[in-house]
């Protein structure tokens, strides 16, 4: 009898567990499946990033590459979403152009995922959560990945103690796994350094006029609502944002150091002729002051931990009940990137670069973010 019960047992435990590797194995496949991007008319070809560098082929370093090519000549601007999965409002703004964007002179090229590696799993012990979900205009839902800030040890493995990166700058061993330290990368480095050497390569051969990397940051890292300009650029950020200041949008104009070694608007404006810039929003689904990190917080921004810290003067942005929701970050990158390409003919040789149908940061507050993607299919 007592045998009985314990092959019963242990038949019960073998259920139990093949029910759980089932379930856990069909969340990291699904994981590693890329969310829907839906190329509007604008678009005139798909590439990959495998394309500026083929040994990212096949690998989770390899990502669309979006271009949309105007009727007329002009200038060129790339655009990169992605950097860090964990900072949605630099994607969605991706996603955004791609979708809706429409050039009349120059060329956008835009990649929405950098770190595509990034975007399939999320930070150990940080709670996050795994998606999350907007509706189109027609009503159909679109679920976006909420990952990590970095490449997945599944892809890079270990962490050395200390990284020194490819411009020799000596870093935390975790950084080694941060694209936005990894530039100007390493043909025959780690995955980040190849992802970042690909990048880098895209933006030479392709000769960007301008390359923005779209940012979000703690409402407690004084670097934020800021844009981070090369001194080559400087001309550019600054009609940029006198610009914004006309809307109301306030965004700071921040110098890129010179010895920021390996950050993306340093490295990309000294290994390329590009005015290379960053853009930062006000994310507080991924502070350390945060409450409880749901897909709520990333879509809404309200947290009563950071009211209290405003209150108490420790956040470097206005923070009241309202929050920073997604649709501001968005709309915020959205209207500098209009306003940049706006400034475009002021600089340099003096191309134009004229996009129209993107919508304004008024627009984006008024009707949300899904309100300028195309249908799509929603993830379950």
């Amino acid at each position: 009898m007592q045998h009985e019960r314990h092959k019963w047992s242990a038949l019960i435990l073998a259920a139990v567990a093949a029910a759980v590797v089932l379930t856990t194995g069909a969340q990291f496949r699904q994981m590693h499946r890329d969310e829907s991007i839906v190329p509007g008319p604008g678009v005139t070809q798909t590439r990959m990033l495998s394309d500026y560098f083929p040994a990212l082929a096949g690998t989770t370093g390899d990502t669309e590459v979006y271009i949309l090519d105007g009727e007329e000549p002009g200038a060129t601007a790339f655009i990169l979403g992605g950097t860090h999965p964990n900072e949605p409002a630099g994607l969605m703004a991706a996603v955004v152009l791609v979708e809706r964007a429409q050039v009349k002179a120059g060329r956008l090229i835009v990649v929405p995922r950098g770190n595509r590696s990034g975007f399939t799993h999320n930070d150990p012990q940080e709670g996050s959560p795994q998606y999350f979900t907007l509706t189109a205009s027609d009503g159909s839902t679109r679920t976006f990945r909420f990952g990590s800030r970095a490449t997945n040890p599944l892809d890079q493995w270990p962490d050395p103690d200390t990284y020194i990166n490819p411009s020799g700058q000596k870093l935390s061993g975790s950084e080694n796994r941060n694209l936005n330290r990894a530039y100007p990368g390493r043909p025959d480095g780690t995955h980040t350094e190849r992802v970042a050497y690909a990048i880098m390569e895209l933006i030479r051969r392709e000769n960007a006029d301008v390359s923005v990397d779209l940012h979000e940051a703690s409402p407690e890292y004084p670097v934020i609502h800021a844009m981070v300009a090369h001194e080559r650029a400087e001309d550019l950020a600054a009609m940029t944002v006198m610009d914004l200041d006309m809307e109301d949008i306030r965004m700071r104009l921040e110098k890129s150091p010179p010895t920021f070694y390996g950050l993306s608007h340093r490295e990309w404006g000294d290994h390329s002729d590009t005015m290379a810039l960053l853009m930062e929003t006000a994310n507080p689904s991924q502070g350390r002051l945060r409450g409880r990190t749901d897909e709520a917080l990333v879509l809404t921004g309200q947290d009563a931990l950071y009211v209290r810290a405003a209150q108490l003067g420790r956040l470097y942005v206005p923070y009241d009940d309202s929050g920073h929701p997604l649709k501001e970050r968005v709309g915020r990158h959205l209207s500098s990137l209009s306003a940049l390409f706006r400034a475009m003919e002021f600089v340099g040789d003096g191309e134009p670069l004229v996009v129209e149908e993107i919508p304004s940061f008024d627009e984006v507050m008024a009707n949300d973010v899904g309100y300028y993607l195309n249908p799509g299919p929603h993830r379950d």
